[in-house]
């Protein structure tokens, strides 16, 4: 059985697999260009970092778009919060909203903190999920409840400092972004940036506190550490 290429790859001289496992390591993990590069180059792939910097622009949206389409419906409890980012040495904010599993819902920069902007984010919201949270939990920012108010969203409203963690860790990643980066230069960039990364940096979210000890390893044991009390079956 043969599958048929895939058209948006069409002309591109290397395979969909190394394009799109390129793409997936620059978006998951804080590596550079160059670091992207070198990874592929230990496994006998010789692309330069402009490569891997051209693919991540042109097929990046492309797969957030993907993901997007293909991801479950998410949770219906909603934490919102905003972190203040220095953009071309002027302050934006970044408003994000995640579920209770830490999936990312949407993130919107804006050079505002009020509740024209939270409005903003509320709506896109609404419409790209279609639906209204049971929950939403957000800080002790007034326009936020403003928001929901004057956008007469129904459900359960919690405001409290301790409750809205989730959004608060869900910001660390941007932020390892951006001391790799030494800051941001341009808020279209940013935010074109972190729309393709939050859907591919959470296509495997692995709940380790749920897993078990017990593992199974395909390389043998002599490759990886064993923790203490864990025991390995080794294929």
């Amino acid at each position: 059985m043969t599958t048929r290429p895939d058209p948006h790859y069409a002309g591109s001289r290397y395979p969909a697999a190394i394009i799109t496992t390129a793409v997936w390591l620059y978006f998951r993990f804080p590596l550079s260009l160059r670091m992207v590069e070198e990874l592929l180059a230990a496994w006998g792939i010789t692309v330069s970092h402009e490569t891997v910097r051209q693919w991540a622009r042109k097929f990046g949206s492309e797969i957030a778009t993907r993901l997007r389409r293909r991801a479950p419906r998410r949770g219906d409890k909603w934490h919102l919060d905003e972190v203040v980012l220095t953009i071309g040495g002027r302050k934006h904010y970044l408003w994000r909203a995640v579920d209770q599993d830490g999936f990312v819902l949407d993130v919107l920069v804006q050079s505002r903190r009020d509740t024209k902007a939270a409005k903003r984010l509320l709506r896109k919201l609404l419409k790209k999920q279609g639906w209204a949270p049971r929950v939403l939990i957000t800080d002790k920012l007034k326009s936020d409840a403003a928001a929901k108010r004057e956008l007469r969203m129904g459900g359960e409203y919690r405001q409290h400092k301790g409750l809205y963690n989730r959004a608060e860790n869900s910001h660390q990643p941007t932020r390892q972004r951006e001391r790799q980066r030494k800051r941001f230069k341009d808020p279209a960039q940013v935010q074109r940036f972190l729309s393709i990364h939050d859907p591919i940096a959470t296509l495997f979210h692995i709940r380790r506190d749920h897993r078990p000890c017990k593992g199974r390893m395909k390389f043998g044991p002599s490759a990886f550490p064993v923790q203490a009390g864990c025991r390995w079956e080794v294929e």
